[in-house]
């Protein structure tokens, strides 16, 4: 039995590695397994080149056993397996020397720069959890001595003979107290499928202390094999020809527990100047108040290193499901790192573009599809172009925009040659009907932008394009939809009479018209100057929970009073009627109402009024 000295310096390094990855404990499977996996890879290769010859009948799998009773967990694989040299090499030197590494390395970033993946730890992430590590194992060389090595964290190990038979290696963990969950077949079960789902080997996980009941009755039945918890060929490796769209859907609802089919998909596949494989989809959102997350799984050789890397994956993919693999990403690199790496800006540009190229592509060919997945597609292309300029490049002409009868257009199409342009548009459908209504009967048009980001987004247009102004279709009603300018005597006759109104309505930051309207049917409503409507949304975005809508009101809002309609001609023409007030915030609330709601307040007073009228008519 050999003793010997890790390093003077050990006895600082396990408690770091405890404390420093606490939040990430888990990674210890995913390093062991990882290790395990390698072992079987090279084992593979060496039979490849002829250097080791394999049995025809061999299976190779990597077994993870929990003894819930003993806290006991072992991860054996029929890999290449080590002597004794060996082990003193890459267990008691590399190994440790590596875990030394990455710790002095990275000990001290700070949380909002923290290292990718926390990959590099390897075989010393064991005493992350464990108190006590052995290590079992048989090198594949003929005349090979089985080894046994065992350390309790500490500055001293052990190593000695082994009656091992088995080529490979078993990692045997008793864990420490505080880790007791591991100990739990569903909780590895969970861990591993979050880090192992696609390793390249056959993965087997057994709980030891399962009882299996034996029935007397069924002993001549074929057994049931055991089934591995991991997909060794995931979908993204193989090629798009060999998928079906079966085998996508499924592989999505599996991956992201997703009962939803996914709209359409793309598969990313470069070989130059870096490899890159990988499936994005874009998933149906079910309603515009349905929260738009996404996940992006970032695999690195099968090995899953993190959801949403948003410095490898442009933030506006983020509203997307899927995974990317790159084998060439570089591990162990702080999020500053990678911001700042020409590499990975190459990758992120690459996803862009192939994303961009397949929705001009099926704007273009396939039309019919594009206008159906639009709604669910709009936020995603909408943030893009808000987010990344070479992006909104390629997509500006594939932008939609869907008219009053729910048609589609481009904004090429809506603008034409003019270098002027006004576009009107409309938020919601029902919210603002009067006016939709309005607009119909004097054969104008308008877009609906319904989306939270439309706000935003039409901004940009209007810089990107100069001439170009948005409009909500209640912001200046008069301009699209009144009739010929009456003459100047009328005109300041109207301007007395709203005045007047004005007045007793009480509301200093009204702006009260009266103008001559095409339809006769409304006779009051309100706009909000475009300017003001954004000044308001935007300071509401941006309000402290808890604070009084009526602190947004900044003005712009203009009481419309429509001549056409009889009831404003009445009040027009008879200013000093006893029921000139009465109707004349009569007229101011149905407005409000039309627009949005009226307050507790005034909306009791609406009804006391109402029914005042209403006596009032019954007296006639």
């Amino acid at each position: 039995m050999k003793k010997g000295n890790l390093s003077i310096h050990s006895e600082n390094l396990f408690p770091i590695i405890k404390k420093w990855l606490y939040s990430d404990h888990d990674i210890f499977v995913r390093e062991l397994v990882s290790n395990a996996t390698d072992a079987i890879t090279k084992l593979k290769k060496l039979a490849l080149i002829g250097e080791f010859n394999a049995p025809e009948d061999e299976k190779y799998s990597v077994q993870v056993e929990i003894s819930p009773s003993q806290k006991v967990i072992t991860i054996t694989d029929n890999g290449i397996g080590m002597t004794e040299d060996e082990i003193d090499e890459y267990i008691n030197q590399i190994a440790f020397s590596g875990a030394q590494d990455f710790i002095e390395k990275y000990k001290d970033k700070a949380s909002d720069d923290q290292i990718i993946g926390h990959f590099g730890l390897g075989f010393y992430s064991a005493f992350m959890v464990a108190d006590k590590v052995t290590i079992d194992t048989l090198s594949y060389k003929e005349g090979a001595k089985a080894v046994k090595w065992s350390s309790d964290g500490g500055t001293e190990y052990e190593m000695g003979e082994s009656d091992r038979t088995e080529r490979g290696t078993s990692i045997t963990l008793y864990l420490n107290d505080e880790s007791h969950e591991f100990a739990n077949a569903y909780r590895v079960r969970e861990v591993l499928e979050k880090y192992c789902s696609f390793m390249p080997v056959e993965i087997f996980l057994k709980d030891l202390d399962e009882k299996v009941e034996e029935n007397p009755e069924k002993e001549n039945e074929k057994k049931e094999e055991p089934k591995p918890i991991n997909d060794i060929h995931p979908l993204w490796n193989r090629h798009p020809n060999e998928c079906s769209k079966e085998d996508y859907i499924a592989f999505y609802q599996k991956v992201f527990h997703d009962y939803k089919e996914p709209l359409f998909w793309i598969h990313l596949n470069m070989d130059y100047p870096f490899h890159l494989k990988g499936i994005l989809y874009f998933p149906k959102i079910g309603n515009q108040y349905e929260s738009i997350e996404g996940t992006i799984k970032l695999y690195n050789t099968q090995v899953f290193i993190a959801d949403n890397i948003k410095e490898v994956i442009p933030e506006f993919l983020m509203l997307l499901k899927g995974v990317i693999d790159c084998p060439d990403l570089p591990l162990n690199v702080s999020r500053s790192a990678l911001q700042n790496d020409g590499f990975v800006k190459k990758i992120s540009d690459y996803i862009t573009k192939k994303v961009a190229d397949k929705l001009v592509g099926m704007c273009k060919v396939d039309r019919e599809s594009y206008e159906k997945y639009w709604d669910d597609l709009s936020p995603f292309i909408k943030f893009g172009c808000l987010k990344d300029e070479k992006f909104e490049e390629k997509m500006k002409d594939s932008i939609l925009f869907k008219d009053l009868d729910d048609k589609y257009t481009t904004l090429r199409d809506l603008c034409g040659e003019e270098q002027e342009k006004t576009l009107y548009y409309v938020t919601d459908v029902n919210e603002q009907s009067q006016y939709i209504k309005m607009f119909k009967e004097a054969g104008k048009n308008a877009v609906i932008l319904s989306d939270v980001i439309d706000s935003a987004f039409i901004g940009q247009l209007e810089y990107k394009n100069k001439g170009l102004k948005f409009l909500r279709i209640d912001a200046d009603i008069q301009a699209a939809l009144k009739q010929e300018d009456s003459d100047e005597e009328t005109k300041k006759k109207y301007d007395e009479v709203a005045k007047k109104v004005k007045d007793e309505i009480g509301d200093e930051k009204l702006n009260v018209e009266i103008q001559t309207l095409q339809n006769n049917s409304i006779a009051s409503m309100i706009t909000l100057s475009e300017e003001s409507r954004r000044m308001q949304d935007m300071m509401k975005q941006y309000a402290m929970p808890g604070m009084n809508s009526a602190m947004f009101d900044n003005g712009g809002r203009t009481l419309v009073l429509n001549v056409s309609h009889p009831l404003v001609k009445q009040l027009v023409e008879n200013t000093e009627g006893e029921n000139f007030a009465l109707l004349s915030e009569q007229l101011y609330d149905l407005a409000s109402l039309g627009h949005g709601s009226l307050s507790p307040e005034r909306l009791e007073k609406f009804i006391q009024r109402t029914n005042e009228l209403m006596e009032k008519l019954n007296t006639v």
